[in-house]
């Protein structure tokens, strides 16, 4: 089964497109990405754009290849002094200072044209004048912007909690002035475009994330409903948790990280914690849960897409980006209130409905790989339009 970005292109002959410059030369291309020290979405993000532009060197802050894929390896990866940094691995948290610097010391003076993939410090690269920079804004910094949201989530507490709005605030300023640098924002769902105007004032074309899109295999659904992630608090898997305990329906989770102990703790023995899971066994519980719960405000979000590939339907906190996504009464159900019984009131709903898995793979179609690459190229080449690049 093909898993990954790359595969996918590589088997529906993904060609790469040469954008004329000014003078009708194809442009000169760099890629800006946060950090490449974890995998999610923003880096299925970072694989498109560079299946789109597969010579472009990527700047980023720091690179951890022992926890990327492999074939990160043969991309021309540039990282910044940060990467020297003493313990970067474990403490790059405690840095956050440090990266509008990093982002700032990259020179970016060969390059026409700079795409940033970025929820905080990449879109604050210093493009040359005439460059034109098109950022791809998984969200605001979010710590910045919503700190109140942020502390909470992550649970800080103490002298900590107390203290990182103050030193926040020179974030704020360095990331109000870093978004004059940017031509054109593109945001990843229409809720992330609402803050780039509040916070930026500025306007934002919305393209969501892709979706590997497998060949279609429906199989009856077995007697288990699933969810998963990586299970830290803000994603609000204790909301599961909570609920399936008192439904007493089985349920899955898969996925590792710093919350799983607190939850295993609370579930029921109804729960099981599959821990981290390949691409293959991923596919396989999408394709026979009963649905998919997805409980957090996300600012895209692209595993209830995932499920709905395997035409599966979803349990969705309606917020964020599952407001994109999810079709109340066609791909899932929403609930609106943050609570266990919310939740547990809509898996009920749900267990007793029925679902088209052909009409929810349909839906999810709109989010494949060909038609965010064309988007994209779509959005690139109007902003070049828009600049003369010299």
């Amino acid at each position: 089964m093909l898993t990954s970005l790359p595969d996918i292109a590589a088997s529906n002959g993904t060609i790469a497109p040469n954008i004329p410059s000014g003078r009708g030369r194809p442009l000169r291309v760099a890629l800006a990405h946060d950090y490449l020290n974890q995998y999610g979405g923003a880096e299925r993000v970072l694989e498109a754009l560079h299946l789109l532009f597969p010579e472009a060197p990527i700047y980023t802050s720091i690179y951890d290849a022992d926890v990327m894929p492999s074939y990160y390896r043969e991309w021309d990866i540039r990282t910044s002094f940060m990467q020297r940094l003493p313990g970067w691995r474990k403490h790059f948290r405690r840095y956050f200072w440090l990266y509008p610097s990093a982002f700032e010391s990259f020179d970016l003076s060969e390059y026409d044209l700079i795409i940033s993939s970025s929820s905080a410090y990449a879109k604050g690269v210093i493009p040359r004048p005439g460059a034109v920079h098109v950022c791809y804004c998984h969200t605001p910094m979010r710590f910045a912007w919503r700190t109140g949201d942020y502390v909470a989530r992550e649970q800080i507490s103490g002298a900590q909690g107390a203290v990182l709005p103050f030193l926040l605030t020179f974030l704020r300023l360095w990331d109000t002035a870093a978004n004059a640098r940017v031509d054109a924002f593109v945001a990843n769902s229409r809720a992330v475009a609402g803050r780039i105007q509040r916070y930026y004032g500025r306007e934002a074309t919305v393209i969501p994330p892709p979706v590997v899109l497998p060949p279609a295999n429906f199989a009856p659904p077995a007697d288990f409903y699933l969810a998963g992630g990586r299970l830290i608090p803000y994603k609000r898997i204790d909301l599961i948790v909570e609920a399936f305990t008192h439904l007493g329906l089985p349920l899955k989770i898969f996925g590792d990280g710093r919350d799983r102990a607190r939850l295993e703790r609370m579930a029921g023995p109804n729960i099981d914690f599959l821990g981290w899971v390949d691409e293959t066994t991923r596919s396989d519980l999408f394709a026979r849960c009963r649905a998919f719960i997805f409980p957090g405000e996300e600012d895209f979000g692209i595993t209830p897409l995932e499920a709905m590939i395997s035409g599966r339907p979803v349990v969705a906190y309606g917020a964020g980006g599952a407001l994109d996504t999810v079709v109340e009464g066609v791909t899932g159900r929403f609930f609106y209130e943050a609570s266990p019984a919310a939740l547990a009131a809509a898996v009920s709903a749900v267990h007793n409905e029925t679902y088209d898995p052909v009409a929810i793979r349909q839906y999810a179609e709109r989010f494949g790989l060909d038609l965010f690459l064309s988007r994209i190229r779509e959005q690139v080449e109007r902003a070049v339009a828009a600049k003369l690049v010299y």
